[in-house]
């Protein structure tokens, strides 16, 4: 049971509600992690701004870290998330449930950002030379590089942020890997 409420519009900052209804416009509704985050004036926008930022990787890309990071961390909440948006990005059940596990059997290139991510989360940051130099042999840079690991903190964040607060799951919760034989 969590010991954080998720604040309505009204509990937040003039700035967070004008964030709220962004979100709102844009989404439909304004999920309940980011809803969270606005327990502080500032860690919304902050956030926000860090997680659309430019980056060298694609919408496709930035899922398949996503889904392996938010694995690696147990978060049922971005896992759920993310399995939802990998979803409108065009990746099957099947394909979702695979780069969780991080790798990626039906795409090459995929699968050395899928291994390198999970890689980088479970041993923070201290990467294996064979994971890194099969990400760079299927052509990423060194700019792909330092976007994947700021990509990876990004989403650990939110990790530990549900995992602190244990906030409901305002989406449809993503199966666990336990039943399920990638």
């Amino acid at each position: 049971m969590s010991t954080f409420n998720v604040p309505t519009r009204d509990q937040v900052s003039e700035n967070n509600q004008a964030i709220f209804d962004n979100l709102h416009k844009a989404l439909g509704f304004v999920p309940n992690l980011y809803a969270t985050y606005a327990h502080s004036d500032t860690a919304l926008e902050n956030y926000l701004n860090f997680a659309n930022a430019k980056t060298s990787l694609s919408a496709k890309e930035k899922e398949v870290v996503n889904l392996a990071v938010s694995q690696v961390n147990n978060c049922i909440y971005c896992l759920s998330a993310h399995t939802a948006i990998g979803k409108m990005n065009g990746f099957s059940d099947e394909q979702i449930l695979e780069l969780r596990v991080g790798k990626a059997s039906f795409d090459n290139k995929l699968d050395a950002l899928a291994r390198l991510a999970k890689n980088i989360t479970e041993n923070r940051g201290r990467i294996n030379k064979a994971v890194l130099e099969n990400f760079f042999n299927v052509g990423y840079t060194k700019g792909n590089l330092i976007d994947t690991i700021s990509l990876v903190g990004d989403k650990t964040i939110s990790n530990y942020i549900h995992s602190a607060t244990q906030v409901p799951v305002d989406f449809p919760v993503a199966q666990t890997l336990g039943a399920v034989t990638v």
